[in-house]
């Protein structure tokens, strides 16, 4: 039986602008950034110190346990991992997992770098230091993993908390954030047989780190379930040679090579939140991202995570990842369809689906009284009618020279259109719609997001020429669109994993 998720009030400090305010620790105070909202601080929040390593050195963790826990039942444990600069405090209150811990009855641990609030990750100061690190004493990462003092002290956590609690040995998870979400893939890529599930947010793997140039992947533990969050305005690491969209992809290309990914995802977006779904015959992979975030974790992530991922996953004994049914679902949206510029194939019903003319972008244009000028005063993806009334279940009925048309919808409406024009007679009313109907490689095309907004009245959203249509509240992000993209012109998975030679989609 779940326990109640409770929220506690805060007392808001909307003037702060610290990295991480000192004074919230032990105390009310929140803070909020576009979605990378703060939590007061928990109550059962725990510190603690200790020599967990054979080097000697002594390190700092947070443990939180619920008031459900008695001991005697194994219960799983998650591992969080704080962003740069951070600490194991800060991204408890950063999160949610312990109000979800209190829910679920699960234990979670939130472990501090060792030096200067930087984990130790390979591949992090191979080019230049940011700014903020500057007059920081950061120790030089080991070449050998078993050296890494980070790495050996969050193992060594791991075992410590088995030793201490009741821990189900097939449920251990890790998640991070940004510098945190680094120290997650290499503990996953060298460690991660000890986990049934990773997630992540806000810092995708420097490429050098997952492939080597021959596009031979690096790796020592084996497949595992990953969710890969990638807030819209994450931005790149500094000195990156290539674009955020491409790291973005070959980060979910990495694990879903190892998973035996199936290609084509199942999407779904609800509200901000753009998923979507690739299941893998050694684990599944899922690829987020956030509408209008930045760089950052958002509140309801560790929700997110364990509703849709982490509840229905484990670790077997054999070594490989037992799925069950989770909290929510992992399916795509049952109704949705998307577009994009330039590609002659659709997206509907979570499949792709040719079309006879491609979709393009065209531009209603004022330039009466201008003097031979112009002004753009609407761009629209326009796509063949046919496939709309495919989409939506209509009659189609285009005359002989296909120049005009008529559908008749599921409602019993009769929907007019012609070349040039842009009117629509909806049964024997004429209504303007946003551009005029235009004809190419023999069909009719009209604005999708004005057919599907006015007459079926369903939701659009548009982002980097991709528009995504549900009859549910969802926004279109930046990353799903480049997914989008990707799948409708055919690029499903690269050929090779030589990154340096990917050739991106023309948009």
């Amino acid at each position: 039986m779940e326990n109640q998720v409770f929220l506690r009030a805060g007392t808001p400090n909307d003037a702060n602008r610290d990295y991480l305010p000192e004074a919230i620790k032990g105390s009310d105070m929140v803070v909020n950034e576009n979605g990378n909202n703060s939590q007061p601080y928990p109550e059962r929040l725990q510190e603690c110190t200790g020599t967990l390593t054979a080097d000697g050195l002594s390190d700092r963790w947070y443990e939180y346990v619920p008031a459900s826990y008695d001991g005697s039942k194994p219960v799983p444990l998650v591992v969080s991992n704080h962003g740069g600069l951070m600490t194991g405090w800060g991204q408890a209150i950063y999160t949610s997992w312990t109000m979800l811990a209190d829910r679920e009855g699960f234990i979670c641990v939130f472990p501090d770098a060792h030096q200067a609030r930087i984990w130790q990750v390979e591949g992090m100061f191979d080019r230049p230091v940011p700014d903020f690190f500057n007059g920081m004493d950061l120790a030089a990462v080991p070449k050998d993993y078993h050296e890494n003092h980070d790495l050996n002290f969050v193992k060594a956590l791991i075992d410590k908390m088995q030793e201490k609690y009741n821990i189900d040995k097939g449920r251990i998870f890790m998640q991070g954030m940004s510098a945190g979400n680094l120290m997650t893939g290499q503990f996953c890529r060298y460690y991660g047989d000890i986990l049934a599930g990773a997630a992540g947010s806000g810092g995708p793997t420097q490429l050098e780190m997952l492939f080597t140039k021959d596009g031979e992947l690096k790796n020592v533990a084996g497949a595992l379930p990953v969710w890969e969050a990638r807030p819209e305005t994450n931005g790149t690491p500094p000195d990156t040679a290539y674009s955020e969209m491409l790291l973005n992809r070959f980060n979910r290309f990495y694990w879903m090579q190892l998973d035996e990914c199936e290609k084509l995802p199942k999407i779904s977006i609800v509200g901000e939140h753009n998923m979507a779904f690739y299941s893998g015959a050694k684990g599944d992979v899922v690829y987020h991202d956030i509408k209008n975030r930045d760089h950052g974790q958002t509140l309801d992530e560790a929700f997110l995570y364990w509703d849709y991922f982490f509840s229905g996953l484990r670790r077997l004994p054999d070594g490989s990842i037992e799925k069950t049914a989770t909290r929510l679902p992992r399916t795509g949206d049952e109704y949705a369809f998307a577009f994009a510029v330039g590609a002659d194939k659709a997206w509907f019903h979570n499949e792709i689906v040719p079309m006879n003319a491609k979709a393009l972008k065209w531009q209603k244009l004022k330039y009466h009284g201008l003097n031979g000028g112009q002004k753009v005063r609407g761009e629209y993806i326009c796509v063949p009618l046919r496939v709309l009334a495919q989409f939506c279940g209509a009659e189609y009925h285009p005359s002989e020279d296909t120049l005009t048309a008529e559908l008749v919808l599921k409602d019993g409406r009769h929907v007019q259109f012609a070349r040039g024009s842009i009117g629509c007679v909806i049964d024997n009313d004429l209504r303007s719609m946003y551009c005029e109907a235009l004809h190419r490689d023999g069909e009719l095309l009209v604005s999708c997001e004005w057919f599907c907004r006015y007459l079926l009245n369903l939701q659009v959203s548009s982002c980097d020429d991709v528009v995504y249509i549900t009859d549910h509240f969802s926004t279109l992000s930046a990353n799903m669109a480049d997914l989008i993209r990707e799948l409708l012109y055919g690029k499903l998975f690269p050929e090779n994993f030589r990154y340096m030679e990917y050739q991106e989609v023309p948009r």
